[in-house]
């Protein structure tokens, strides 16, 4: 009965630590700022705080003469840190890229229930129809601004190694370029209607052989001529741009996959969507750009968030264990010192929050360790992957202050756990059992 229980109060406890760990990596940093105010007002004002602030000081100062066992738990912590917020990095700027592509005052037009422009068709026959309904804004040229596109998804060469890989060839009207302001010609010229040539985007050009300006490049079975290169700052310069109508005879399309277009004013989206489904002959869906690209990134970035916290919690857990090690290697060295302390009229608390604060002040130094290699090797950092088109989507690693302080947070909940078994030990430590050990 005695085993059953011991081992249900272990479980009780083990579960509590888990409720409060989490609980600890969802508090906001006000939240966090609060708690770290109430324990500075305790150590200065309170009589044990003060037994606790010299407790610590002498536990800091002897850090020099085991620094190589402390490392291990700075290091530890650095691993975690610098994985996780690598890991949430790269979901963070592959969802930033594919969510400043798009904008509330366009729209897109697809086939009724479909997810990506890759499962979308949308008739040559139904262009006209779109581009006679309400809500639709007029060009330079007075005419709406609509722009038929299609996607195809041509082989190149990596520049990495030289394998084959997927890109986005995209075939847009001529308003493309109006409904995408953001989208600048850098070097050559546009391409030029009815001809194979091509501009592409700059994030292409890094990632993939062969498409530099003047360069001629094979897709498919024809060759087409790179006239020029731009940079828009989100995944479209992951694309190879050419001419709809050469596009689609080159591939032997007889239909679009979307259409895109400018919205007349702040409810013009609202005034296109009623319009639509009021003609049976659409039987399509229309979204912002914005949500749409944001919806493309969803899946993907959760994928990445779930990966990184899974594996930094696997990881955590070996930091913990290591914390666990050292403290309980700390208590056991210091066993004569703390005996002497309580000998001396020290409550068990401040032994019990001076090597959690030991601890927690490594946890610190690891986490600002884990974060700092997490910034300066991987923000900013270029990869590529494949989005719901299929095809390669190159993005920048974005190493936010946001995700700095989730990794800090991460280091010293690990710190929370490593010290508080080791410094309940400590506080429990026989005085005169102790001194005779020494």
């Amino acid at each position: 009965m005695n085993r059953i229980k011991k081992w249900l109060g272990n479980l009780l406890v083990v579960l509590a630590l888990a409720a409060g760990l989490a609980a600890w990596i969802a508090l906001p940093l006000f939240g966090v700022l609060a708690l770290a105010a109430v324990l500075a007002l305790w150590l200065a004002l309170s009589r044990r705080g003060r037994q606790t602030l010299a407790v610590t000081q002498v536990g800091i100062a002897s850090l020099p003469q085991r620094w190589g066992a402390s490392s291990v738990i700075v290091i530890g912590i650095a691993g975690v840190v610098g994985v996780l917020v690598a890991m949430l990095a790269m979901g963070e700027g592959f969802k930033n890229t594919l969510g400043s592509t798009g904008s509330e005052s366009n729209a897109i037009v697809l086939r009724g229930g479909s997810q990506a422009e890759t499962n979308s068709v949308i008739t040559r026959d139904q262009i006209p129809l779109i581009t006679a309904l309400d809500g639709i804004a007029t060009g330079a040229d007075g005419k709406p601004a609509v722009s038929p596109e299609l996607s195809q998804v041509v082989d190149l060469k990596s520049i990495a190694d030289n394998t084959d890989a997927n890109v986005q060839l995209r075939g847009v009207g001529p308003a493309a370029w109006e409904l995408r302001p953001q989208v600048r010609i850098v070097e050559g010229r546009a391409f030029e209607t009815g001809l194979r040539e091509l501009v592409v985007g700059r994030g292409a050009q890094d990632r993939f052989r062969g498409i530099g300006v003047g360069d001629t490049v094979r897709l498919g079975i024809q060759e087409w001529t790179v006239v020029g290169a731009f940079e828009s700052g989100d995944a479209h310069e992951s694309e190879l741009w050419g001419d709809a109508e050469v596009v689609a005879s080159a591939y032997n399309r007889q239909a679009f996959q979307s259409v895109t277009v400018k919205l007349d004013g702040g409810d013009g989206f609202e005034r296109m969507k009623t319009a639509m489904a009021a003609d049976p002959r659409l039987k399509l869906d229309v979204q912002t750009t914005l949500a749409y690209y944001s919806g493309q990134s969803k899946q993907l970035s959760q994928l990445i968030n779930i990966l990184g916290t899974v594996i930094g919690s696997i990881m955590a857990i070996g930091a913990v264990f290591g914390a666990l090690n050292t403290m309980y290697a700390a208590v056991a060295t210091r066993a004569r010192e703390i005996a002497t302390l309580r000998a001396l009229g020290f409550r068990g608390t401040p032994v019990v929050v001076a090597v959690m604060l030991e601890t927690l002040l490594l946890a610190l130094l690891g986490g600002l360790l884990g974060a700092a290699i997490a910034w300066l090797f991987f923000n900013g950092y270029t990869v590529s992957t494949l989005g719901q088109n299929f095809s390669q989507i190159v993005f920048q690693f974005r190493v936010s202050p946001e995700l700095l302080w989730t990794g800090l947070k991460w280091a010293l909940g690990i710190g929370l756990v490593g010290g508080l078994f080791p410094a309940l030990r400590a506080a429990r430590l026989e005085v005169a059992t102790a001194l005779r050990a020494a």
